[in-house]
């Protein structure tokens, strides 16, 4: 578990198989051949001791895809398996309709045709910034392999930086030029290992919403590992809720958020509180709120113990309502206020409301419940 996300240099790990594209490609189901990436089943880790366990999942050209979860629950271990650095010994990685990851055989990750965004940008400190973006591309023309450099750093948003040197650049601008390296070759698939984790909260947030618009205009896919489930929601088509080396959730961020599958994805994307409450019938519930109903069916039986999840953007203040709380806590966010509210029995729950409804701690104030999305777990 301690080992770091990719070497940082030297020779790449793996096994040569044989060319990227080989006759393996043609004992593939048809259906498989539609995907860019498909995980089936496989199992890897360090020491015998399996860290990822049972990961399916796939993607096609194009898509944007994240892993998400709390550290160590195994996204950087699969995203190694991917990239060929950590061997699977359960299961099969295909890319691009050819197999490239199974127990014996490893396709080394120079010959899999991807490219890889790290953490630390990986950036050559001795060489230009023209000369890093360009520095995949030997194979090609001096001149070719500059036209491409400057397009792509005009692509990023560094037209004018080319013969800067990485020292002179800001850690957003150093990330800029580790997305344009990794898109120089034109991969299918682009592989991102928490890359805006030493940045501030503000510039990873709106660099992450910059390198998805990049990554559209190229049509390049990707994988992209985060614990920011902010960063996820941005970047993400589909994301991925992973947990003690399994995938829990595999769905688009409006479903992780208003349909959890389970328990710690509800607790894990998103805020909220769990509150007691009986079932009345298959889409009702009795809480200390009242009585709430939701657009899903639940298969308990009538009358069992639940808990039902109730969101900040579920709860409005109003002033008139009947049903009175009293305001504990808040914190300002800017446009938004976050409020946790405590109901006569002790129930807290929290409500997010726009700025300019300014209510003190202390305060006795009203709400409304609109769970449309209704979320109950056995108690």
């Amino acid at each position: 578990m301690g080992k770091p996300a990719f070497p940082a240099g030297g020779a790449p790990v793996g096994v040569d198989f044989g060319v990227f594209g080989g006759a393996l490609a043609d004992k593939l189901p048809a259906e498989t051949m539609d995907y860019l990436l498909d995980i089936d089943d496989i199992r890897c880790g360090y020491g015998g001791e399996p860290v990822v366990d049972g990961l399916s999942l796939h993607l096609r050209p194009g898509e944007l895809t994240c892993l998400l979860g709390p550290s160590g629950c195994g996204k950087t271990t699969a995203l190694r398996a991917i990239a060929g650095f950590e061997p699977v010994t359960r299961g099969q990685i295909t890319l691009d309709g050819t197999p490239v990851s199974r127990p014996g055989l490893t396709l080394a990750p120079e010959r899999r045709r991807l490219g890889m965004v790290f953490q630390d940008y990986a950036l050559f400190p001795h060489l230009s910034v023209a000369d890093n973006v360009a520095f995949g591309l030997r194979r090609r023309s001096r001149s070719a392999a500059r036209a491409t450099a400057e397009r792509l750093l005009e692509l990023v948003g560094l037209a004018g930086h080319g013969g800067r040197y990485p020292h002179e650049l800001s850690g957003g601008q150093q990330q800029r030029v580790a997305v344009a390296r990794a898109l120089a070759p034109e991969p299918p698939l682009l592989l991102l290992d928490e890359p805006f984790s030493n940045l501030d909260v503000e510039l990873r947030e709106r660099l992450a919403g910059e390198v998805r618009d990049i990554l559209r205009q190229q049509g390049t896919a990707a994988v992209f590992v985060t614990h920011d489930q902010h960063e996820a929601f941005v970047m993400g088509e589909r994301v991925g809720v992973m947990h003690e080396g399994r995938l829990l959730q595999w769905d688009t961020p409006f479903n992780l958020y208003h349909e959890p599958a389970n328990r710690f994805v509800a607790d894990f994307v998103g805020q909220g509180r769990l509150i007691g409450g009986t079932l009345v019938n298959p889409t009702t519930v009795d809480t200390p709120l009242g009585r709430l109903s939701g657009n899903r069916a639940y298969t308990l039986p009538k009358g069992s113990a639940v808990e039902v999840l109730l969101r900040p953007d579920d709860v409005c203040i109003d002033l008139e309502a009947k049903l009175r709380c009293r305001v504990v806590d808040r914190a300002f966010k800017g446009a938004e206020t976050l409020y946790t509210l405590r109901l006569a029995d002790g129930t807290e729950v929290l409500s997010l409301t726009p700025s300019h409804q300014d209510h003190e701690v202390g305060r006795e104030v009203g709400i409304d419940v609109a769970a449309d999305h209704l979320i109950m777990f056995p108690k």
